[in-house]
């Protein structure tokens, strides 16, 4: 007969630590993407899941409030603003003269790129800008971004002429500004076609003397743009009527003329 004390006691299977990890470590990690995630970086993601699952609350995936390609926060929303470009209007551009300089150092010469550049709307507005750069790319974006700064707005006579004569004058450079009828053209070189032609002149006739230095040529020209009148300013600022600057009498043909000046 055995003894009852005798009797071989049953032994239980050796817990494996990966067991008691399982049994220890809750199922709502965020790697798991359960109700109660944690932190993880990769997982689905839950309710409360962790940065990197798509549908956590503070995840990075598709369905997260502060991130993924859908979420608020995303990085696909950090392009350009939209509309940021001048206002969605069309510059015309003229590279009017690019200067290239060197200067010796140890190793060789270093070249630099001076850049000279018109633009305008042709609609009236124009201005000029200078950029310095180590290439000619920058030099002239920087220099575009420049002119686009300092534009000035000219009035023009039927949008295609200058309503009187003018003169400019900087440095050793002299300009003459004509207003011409109907088909003349533009009879101006160098720089100053440039000008008139970002400007939308089409009838003008110029002259300049003193000298061929683009940039002086380019400043007396907007000193005398800068001097342009309209009949309506003068009229206003004298307080009185268009037709009565432009004849004598209130005839109809200068009610005519009056009617059709916009500016």
């Amino acid at each position: 007969m055995a003894d009852e004390n005798n009797t071989p006691a049953v032994i239980a299977p050796e817990t494996t630590a990966q067991d008691v990890t399982a049994q220890n470590v809750p199922q709502s990690t965020g790697y798991q993407g359960n109700n109660g995630g944690g932190r993880g970086r990769g997982g689905p993601g839950g309710g409360g899941g962790g940065r990197g699952g798509p549908g956590g609350n503070r995840s990075g995936g598709p369905g997260g409030n502060r991130g993924g390609r859908d979420g608020g926060r995303g990085r696909d929303n950090r392009g350009g603003r939209p509309g940021a470009d001048d206002g969605g209007e069309e510059l015309i551009e003229k590279l009017v003269h690019i200067n290239r300089v060197s200067k010796t150092v140890k190793g060789g010469k270093r070249f630099g790129f001076a850049a000279l550049v018109v633009v305008g709307d042709g609609k009236g507005r124009a201005g000029f800008g200078h950029g310095k750069a180590r290439e000619v790319p920058e030099a002239i974006s920087k220099a575009t971004a420049a002119a686009k700064k300092k534009m000035v707005r000219v009035p023009l006579k039927d949008g295609r002429t200058l309503h009187h004569d003018g003169n400019g004058h900087f440095g050793a450079g002299k300009v003459t500004l004509r207003s011409a009828p109907q088909g003349t053209g533009i009879i101006a070189g160098g720089p100053m076609r440039a000008v008139f032609e970002s400007l939308g002149v089409a009838d003008v006739v110029t002259k300049s003397v003193g000298t061929s230095n683009p940039y002086n040529m380019i400043r007396a020209t907007f000193e005398a743009l800068g001097e342009q009148t309209s009949p309506k300013a003068v009229a206003q600022r004298r307080g009185k009527k268009i037709a009565d600057l432009l004849g004598h009498g209130g005839s109809k043909t200068a009610e005519a003329d009056a009617a059709a000046i916009t500016e």
